[in-house]
């Protein structure tokens, strides 16, 4: 009776040692924004901790390089970005404080989602007078589900490369988030022809891909030059532009001043629809960009 005891409660033990492992096995992630952590989570599973350094109610562009971050990177198994210089004012700081060998430039835990997709707008002239420009193209690319899915499988990939034990696991995953989100394009396909051809201002330019895939015509953006904030001089050239060619909505970011925005709705009447730029810690890709099209829509009707 004692050694059948005794064996249980090795047996016991050895299970708990194993699941031990198991948790103490998991990948750590960082993730830029919340866009890549959301499609990362949904590919890794169980098999990581995934952690966003931004929110939905931040500029990617400006974030500090703050104490806690570095920690957060120093103990990462994989980096995962836009790149593109989208992060150029702190993920390089970043990495160079965090002293880890594995998610610098070059490895195989540096994983920037911009590498893997065509990129639109890239300047024929780069001068920074011109405002903050990117070199490589414009960055925004999750908001174009045909790059994310792009990106996707690209993650896969390197997921199954650092942590090949688990590649059944992302390869059933991938699959799974690949069947989801062809179906959810076929359906934000057929809601969104009422918005093709919808004129639009933008109060800074960082929807480029968004009005590629659903067929938006930008008529102004209400920033002089990238970065930089509109005086009245300006908001009133836009305003003169708006009455010889109107348009049908203001776009803005949640995390942008929408002062200006407000402003030119009151001068032309035009409804104002204050987009979240990034999917918030609750939401999937796919409710986001349900979220997304929604407001689009209401304000379109």
């Amino acid at each position: 009776m004692f050694h059948q005891w005794k064996n249980t409660y090795r047996l016991a033990a050895l299970l708990l040692t194993l699941c031990a492992n198991t948790a103490y096995a998991q990948l750590n992630i960082f993730a830029c924004e919340p866009e890549w952590a959301a499609l990362t989570r949904t590919l890794a599973g169980d098999a990581a901790n995934v952690y966003s350094a931004t929110t939905a109610q931040q500029d990617p562009h400006h974030i500090q390089a703050r104490p806690s971050l570095i920690a957060k990177v120093r103990r990462a198994d994989l980096l995962v970005c836009t790149g593109a210089e989208l992060e150029v004012g702190w993920l390089p700081l970043l990495l160079r404080k965090s002293g880890n060998a594995k998610i610098q430039a070059g490895q195989a835990g540096y994983f920037m989602a911009t590498d893997h997709v065509s990129l639109l707008e890239k300047p024929a002239v780069l001068d920074r007078s011109l405002g903050d420009i990117h070199a490589a193209g414009n960055p925004h690319i999750h908001l174009d589900p045909y790059r994310v899915q792009q990106v996707a499988e690209a993650l896969a990939i390197t997921l199954t490369t650092i942590d090949p034990a688990n590649q059944k696991n992302y390869r059933e995953n991938l699959q799974n988030f690949n069947l989801e989100w062809r179906n959810a394009i076929s359906q934000w396909q057929k809601q969104s022809d009422k918005l093709r051809g919808k004129r639009i201002v933008v109060s800074h330019n960082n929807w480029v891909y968004l009005e590629h895939w659903l067929g938006l015509e930008r008529l102004a953006v209400l920033e002089p030059r990238p970065g930089i904030p509109p005086n009245s001089k300006y908001l009133a050239k836009v305003l003169a532009q708006l009455e010889q060619n109107p348009a049908d909505m203001i776009l803005h970011a949640s995390y942008q001043n929408d002062r200006p925005a407000l402003w030119l709705s009151q001068k032309t009447g035009l409804p104002v629809v204050g987009l979240d730029f990034s999917p918030s810690n609750k939401n999937s890709l796919i409710q986001w960009f349900d979220g997304v099209l929604n407001q689009l829509l209401r304000a379109e009707s």
